[in-house]
């Protein structure tokens, strides 16, 4: 069965995003997908899908969406609360980490966020697949709603409610992202600077500028300086997300899920895949340090941090909502504790009732 979501205010930049578009970069297609894809694992799994389904990223200002058709149950997670206004007039507030379900008419409005969070649905919205994924990149309009973020009007098909409507899911508490250094790898070209500058990496704190979107954002704080017998360029190679390349000017820019795909500036290092959904959260003007670690090191991570989403996935628990009456339960008690033959006991010769004394 399939439903449909209409989007009645688009809020800030939000659009569709799944686990991204591999396979594509030898053809100059970014990888794009969530910033955070752990946060969309857990709005994904929340609503009982697979952790790569297409879902809403909200960055700054949610959206507004109505239930046009079915039932769709909704996910949500990450820094961010939201409002459902039922057909009947109903209202009612609705805490991340959890899911709620609208039926045709009802309203649910999500909030303000800080970082990325993730508005999923159960069978994940159906929008067409390019190159693979439904992801959004805005650059080359391809992905999501023909290519774009949301805007008021926008038809969302989606999957509808498998099961019980009146069955909503909660996790057990937040996923929380490992706190510390931003970890990274040296290289592949740290050989372009002077040692004095991978010593102001890893030992200076640097803040994010306002220069920063999905493609990438870029550092204040000490230059990084080239050697001069190498300068600040090369030719161009690949590029990954998490990749730090250093311009002429030493401001370092850490790349993206949207980084392109080749660049001509030496990259002094590359974040490591556990570390970057938390280069998501943080916004202009926050601080950051950065710690060296090996390549077992940085595997050992992705393997913890994998094994934390799995734990977490396996405390997502039903519950119904108040006012629901669960029939299930209901019907499963005993609830009549036993019987008496009233007219056996009137006639009982032995038996003096109290109205009779």
């Amino acid at each position: 069965m399939s439903g449909v979501v209409e989007v009645v205010e688009a809020g800030l930049g939000n659009c569709i995003q799944d686990a991204g578009r591999p396979g594509y970069r030898s053809i100059g297609v970014p990888l794009s997908g969530a910033a955070d894809r752990i946060l969309l694992a857990c709005a994904n799994r929340l609503a009982g899908n697979e952790a790569e389904q297409a879902a809403i990223e909200v960055n700054l200002v949610g959206p507004r969406l109505k239930a046009v058709s079915g039932i769709v149950r909704i996910g949500i997670a990450g820094n961010v609360a939201a409002h459902v206004t039922g057909s009947n007039g109903s209202a009612a507030d609705i805490p991340a980490w959890r899911t709620t379900t609208l039926f045709p008419g009802d309203v649910i409005a999500i909030g303000a966020t800080r970082g990325p969070a993730y508005v999923s649905v159960c069978g994940g919205f159906r929008v067409p697949r390019q190159l693979g994924s439904r992801s959004t990149y805005a650059r080359a309009r391809i992905g999501g709603m023909a290519g774009r973020a949301l805007a008021p009007g926008d038809s969302l098909p989606c999957g509808e409610v498998r099961g019980d409507p009146w069955l909503e899911f909660r996790a057990a508490a937040p996923f929380v992202h490992a706190a510390g250094p931003i970890r990274i790898i040296p290289g592949p070209q740290d050989d372009y600077f002077d040692p004095a500058a991978f010593d102001a990496l890893l030992g200076e704190e640097f803040t994010v500028s306002r220069d920063a979107d999905r493609m990438g954002m870029r550092l204040d704080g000490p230059a990084l300086a080239h050697r001069a017998d190498k300068g600040a360029d090369i030719v161009s190679d690949g590029i990954v997300p998490g990749a730090i390349q250093v311009p002429a000017d030493g401001r370092a820019i850490i790349l993206l899920a949207d980084a392109q795909t080749v660049g001509g500036y030496p990259k002094i290092a590359t974040v490591i895949a556990a570390d970057l959904p938390r280069l998501a959260h943080l916004a202009p003007g926050a601080g950051l340090r950065f710690q060296c670690v090996s390549l077992a090191d940085a595997r050992a991570a992705r393997l913890a941090q994998e094994h934390a989403l799995a734990a977490w996935c396996e405390r997502i628990a039903s519950f119904r909502p108040p006012g629901v009456i669960d029939e299930a339960a209901l019907f499963s008690e005993n609830l009549i504790s036993g019987m008496i033959d009233a007219h056996a006991y009137r006639c009982a010769a032995d038996i003096d009732l109290p109205w009779e004394k």
